[in-house]
């Protein structure tokens, strides 16, 4: 592999860990506030948090750009704090965010929906604070699925494309990322064998994942289950 190449995949791992990191506290209190909460304008959030998944890709690159950009309407309050998205790494970690955030969402929330609340209710009658009660309750009973939607949201952010060269473009060493180097190589001639090997690596990263994902979430399970 050339060097082009493995910065390509080096980004894309970055990318993917950070997006998967930034969005799993945001996702667990969505989720809780989906499956648990009542308030109004509850649906309209639920509407917005899968949007992405129904919309096209490069459609909310470019929302995101007219957001996030230099001169969005909140990247140029941000371009004064030195915090820049559009164009950067940075914006490849907001774009694939933004768009593995429903498949993390709706992982925990089924884990949610399924613990029986009569168990946190007994907790309570204890004496336990509602911390206290999701912090030693719910969290370890919604573990596995925490764990199977970090892993939804890092395949789908490793793999994600549109959104991403929509709003900080394909350049190579800085936000060229393995979709997009990919893309790159089949736009020039004699570059499928070079984006064969990407290929190849790119279904080898997610496989790994999506087996040990598998393999933390049964043993999770079992040790919930004892």
């Amino acid at each position: 592999m050339t060097p082009e190449e493995w910065q390509a995949v080096l980004l894309s791992l970055r990318v993917a860990f950070f997006a998967t990191l930034v969005s799993l506290p945001f996702g667990i209190l969505v989720a809780m506030a989906l499956a648990r909460w009542r308030f109004p304008g509850r649906q309209i959030l639920n509407g917005l948090v899968h949007l992405p998944l129904i919309l096209p890709p490069v459609v909310t690159g470019y929302l995101l750009l007219l957001t996030f950009g230099r001169r969005g309407t909140v990247g140029q309050w941000l371009a004064e704090l030195g915090i820049i998205f559009a164009f950067n790494w940075t914006g490849a970690v907001l774009a694939a965010a933004v768009m593995a955030f429903p498949l993390l969402v709706r992982a925990i929330r089924l884990s949610l929906e399924a613990v029986d609340p009569g168990l946190e209710a007994a907790a309570g009658t204890l004496g336990a604070s509602p911390i206290w009660v999701f912090a030693t309750v719910t969290l370890p009973m919604i573990l596995p699925g925490i764990i199977a939607g970090a892993v939804l949201a890092f395949a789908k952010a490793m793999g994600e494309f549109g959104a991403t060269i929509t709003f900080v473009a394909n350049i190579p060493g800085q936000t060229q990322t393995l979709p997009s180097a990919i893309y790159a190589l089949l736009q020039v001639p004699g570059g499928e064998e070079r984006a064969m090997r990407l290929v190849v690596i790119a279904i080898a990263v997610a496989m790994s994942a999506l087996l040990l994902s598998e393999w933390v979430s049964r043993a999770i399970a079992r040790r919930i289950a004892s």
